[in-house]
């Protein structure tokens, strides 16, 4: 930085802010985790309800505790009064207001504590039901309410005539936005506090300059400010200090669209913070999503239902042993380059990739630079933190001549991921590198490259597995294999991300002998390279006996009124459910894959009551997409019994009769005791055979979730040689499985429902609206007056932008782009190849946003 700008981020690190904002961040998130097990407050009767009780008990009684303490301890306020007090107070205008006019002040939180602090509520119940008897002071948020109780507040003489149902459901979608474990980080949230102040130096300067500008935070920002909020004297008295004024959190504007006040604002936010402090404004895991994903059910599960019961045996745990494999987030820039040789000429870029093999990262990608093309490019992308990043100028003479001769390497440098991990308290770096000239290009002085980098904190990657038939080892072998060929169909080999298979699976039939009587009994049987045979399931009754009984898998009754088509149970619940969900929810032009090929495994438990997904099952592809170790075994079994039960039937006959003997086609007497194997297995028949071309799908480490392997998931439309080439004054088009995937120039939308490329370079965008989403080779390269861009491939997301960048997941990246109130572009783990990894995609026609929420 300048010696300005560096004095303009000193100034900006001296305002006093009077609370511990980190502390209440923290809180915050774990406030919010608690409303979200509790959705019935997003919406409905249990809303109004608690609207009602905000207003009828709450408040009055905190106006008493405000002025003469009730009770020698702190208030705890119940869990549905303080999301209703949480919402009106991230309106900080309108909170004064109603206060000074309901009650004469502000009712502060002092001495007052929430109900997820397990602080002990008997001294406040006490105070409660002798104030309000007819109100208990817990209700259960679970029970429908027949009473409707939006009449009866507006019936109270003191109510605040605030839009509360309206705030509640602004607030709603900001959870997940911010519910990323990084953002529980130390280190993450004091960079937060430290841009929070900065974020508040560009405001007070434009307040001395008499500029109106909509300033739009990032979502690292937006979580200090709504902590700052939530203190709302605190908030007033620093402000004051500060601004002279109360300053204005406007979550009414969601329009995220190119040109649209959120997309203006934070554009100018970006310039501006950029100018001022001479810092990316951009930071890895602080920026947009995209939209929430669909509940896979609006009825939380009741955690009652899980089997308590401990597991006897760790026999199976570590059958699949893999090693511990760490992700970071990465957002990274070319800022500026100097000491050119004399007479340069051509347009220059930068080359990037990693010296260390990674499974997450293993592709060389390149982005302009600003300076020289003055248009922000930001690549997005997952990587493991280790090794060197090395990066390479090159420059590209103007000139008639082929690519390769046209091209010109003028020198090399590098970056120590470990290194920065270790020695970037803010996890992040912006410095000048001198790069090591190529032969032939000697100078006085080196060229210099300004870079910067934003990372989130190590955590632990998604894993992803091959599950390849046999019958494709023996199609790409040019030499008879020795066996037995009918056998070795029947196979699915078990590969890690690295290539090296860890065991083999056979469904297989045999025949057992109980006394004088024999049936058909099925098993899944898993071969291990040492030699080892395990058998993993058998089939018994109506479902399967997993390792050795620790779980049971059951397909779903018709009549259950579920839509989920397999059920696990033992020490946890997970239910299956045909398509991708939650955080695999396909996004935009991914839609265009077909959802029977994929299977998503979703926890259940008191921490998830709707849900979380821990697996993902691509029976055409053969990909297993794994979050939690726990679930790697019986990811592996699941997957080939699914695949064998299918077979030529559509998922949805995956809901049969418990009774039905077609599902197996096995008979078994239910009531036997004594089971003993007749010594012989049986090799599985024609019809127990997987009928999916699971073939070897292409690695593809540029693909988010720690190292998913790419199998064109989105290219699946036109395909041919270089995709579609698409010149539309509307959407794009979807090319599947091309070398360019989609090369879209749209006056409108370069991407939405098309713009989606599987192959070589996925999708290169000129889009004076919005990005494309792109699965390939390269990514995204976007190029757009407005938003950014979606993609899953090489490169992870480029985003050359007149307003914010675009997503990507290349690399594994999330998305780049901008968002706002909170906002920015999503860079976080999701699994969606047009996506980003993270968990969790977003919006290509959306990306350019700032949600102030």
């Amino acid at each position: 930085m300048a010696m300005e700008q560096e004095l303009e981020w000193i100034e900006a690190q001296n305002i006093g802010i009077s609370v511990d904002l980190v502390a209440v961040a923290k809180r915050q998130l774990q406030f919010l985790a608690a409303v979200d097990r509790n959705r019935s407050l997003y919406d409905g009767p249990v809303l109004n309800r608690a609207i009602y009780r905000y207003n009828a008990c709450w408040l009055p009684l905190l106006a008493k505790h405000s002025e003469v303490p009730v009770s020698k301890g702190p208030l705890v306020v119940p869990l549905d009064c303080e999301w209703i007090w949480h919402c009106h107070r991230l309106n900080p205008v309108q909170y004064k207001s109603d206060c000074e006019e309901l009650y004469g002040r502000i009712l502060d939180n002092c001495n007052v504590v929430s109900s997820v602090d397990k602080f002990c509520t008997r001294e406040t119940e006490e105070i409660w039901d002798s104030l309000y008897p007819e109100e208990p002071y817990i209700i259960d948020l679970n029970l429908a309410f027949s009473e409707d109780t939006s009449d009866k507040v507006y019936a109270l003489e003191i109510c605040t005539k605030y839009d509360l149902v309206s705030a509640a459901k602004r607030q709603t979608p900001f959870f997940y936005q911010v519910s990323r474990p990084h953002m529980n980080n130390d280190l993450f949230l004091e960079g937060a506090l430290a841009r929070y102040k900065g974020f508040l130096h560009l405001i007070r300067r434009n307040k001395e300059k008499s500029l109106k500008r909509f300033c739009v935070p990032t979502y690292d920002i937006d979580l200090i400010w709504h902590s700052h909020q939530l203190h709302p004297v605190s908030y007033f008295k620093d402000l004051n200090k500060l601004l002279g004024k109360v300053l204005e959190h406007d979550d009414t504007d969601s329009d995220r669209t190119k040109g649209m006040k959120l997309d203006v604002g934070f554009s100018s936010t970006t310039k501006q913070w950029e100018e001022t402090f001479g810092t990316r404004y951009w930071r890895a895991g602080a920026m947009y999503r995209g939209s929430t994903p669909t509940p896979v059910t609006n009825t939380p599960f009741p955690p009652n239902m899980i089997n308590k019961e401990k597991v006897k045996t760790n026999e199976y745990k570590k059958i699949i042993q893999l090693p511990k494999v760490n992700f970071v987030e990465v957002v990274l820039e070319f800022v500026e380059v100097n000491n050119l040789p004399e007479g340069h000429k051509g347009s220059l870029f930068v080359t990037f990739s990693k010296t260390q093999p990674d499974i997450l990262f293993d592709a060389k990608r390149k982005l302009t630079i600003l300076s020289e093309s003055k248009v922000k490019q930001v690549a997005s992308f997952q990587c493991e933190p280790n090794g060197e990043l090395i990066f390479e100028l090159m420059s590209r003479s103007p000139s008639n001549l082929p690519i390769t001769k046209s091209l010109k390497t003028l020198g090399t440098t590098s970056l120590s991921l470990q290194d920065l991990c270790v020695s970037a308290s803010d996890l992040s770096v912006e410095k000048w590198l001198d790069l090591v000239p190529s032969s032939g290009n000697v100078s006085s002085k080196p060229i210099r490259l300004r870079v910067a980098v934003s990372f989130t904190a190590p955590a632990a990657a998604q894993r992803v597995l091959e599950m390849v038939h046999s019958r494709q080892l023996l199609k790409k072998s040019c030499f008879p294999i020795p066996g037995k060929t009918k056998d070795a169909t029947g196979r699915i080999h078990v590969i890690d991300e690295t290539g090296t298979k860890l065991m083999n699976l056979q469904i297989r039939n045999t025949e057992k002998k109980v006394r004088e009587n024999s049936y058909a009994r099925k098993e899944v049987i898993g071969m291990m390279k040492s030699g080892e045979i395990h058998t993993l399931a058998e089939f018994i009754g109506t479902g399967w006996s997993m390792m050795n009984c620790q779980w049971s898998l059951f397909p779903c009754k018709k009549s259950s009124g579920d839509c989920y088509i397999f059920e696990l149970v033992g020490d946890k619940m997970v239910k299956f459910y045909p398509g991708r969900k939650l955080d695999y929810e396909p996004k935009h032009c991914e839609k265009h894959g077909n959802e029977k090929d994929f299977i998503t495994a979703v926890e259940f438990s008191a921490e998830d009551p709707y849900g979380k997904a821990v697996a993902l099952l691509d029976l055409k592809s053969g990909l297993v997409k794994v979050k939690e170790e726990w679930m790697l075994i019986p990811s592996v079994i699941s997957f080939s019994i699914f695949s064998d039960t299918v077979n030529e039937q559509q998922y949805d006959d995956f809901a049969v009769d418990a009774k039905s003997a077609e599902l197996n086609n096995i008979t078994q007497n239910s009531n036997d005791t004594n089971k003993e194997a007749n010594g012989t297995n049986s090799i599985p028949s024609a019809t127990s055979e997987v009928k999916f071309n699971m073939v070897v799908a292409k690695r593809d480490a540029s693909v988010p979730g720690n190292g998913e392997l790419s199998s064109g998931i989105c290219g699946g439309g036109c395909g041919s040689t270089f995709g579609n080439m698409v010149k539309s004054d509307s959407c794009g088009g979807c090319g599947g499985g091309g070398q360019c995937g989609n090369m879209v120039k749209s006056g409108g939308c370069g991407g939405g429902c098309g713009g989606c490329g599987a192959g070589g370079c996925g999708n290169m965008v000129s889009s004076g609206g919005c990005g494309s989403c792109g699965a390939g080779g390269c990514g995204n390269m976007v190029s757009s007056g407005g938003c950014g861009s979606c993609g899953a491939g090489g490169c992870g997301n480029m985003v050359s932008s007149g307003g914010c960048g675009g997503c990507g997941a290349g690399g594994c990246g999330g998305c780049g782009g901008c968002g706002g109130g909170g906002c920015g572009a999503k860079f976080a783990q999701s699994d969606n190849p047009c996506a980003d990894a993270l968990s969790k995609g977003t919006s290509t026609s959306q990306v350019n946003e700032a949600v102030a929420a």
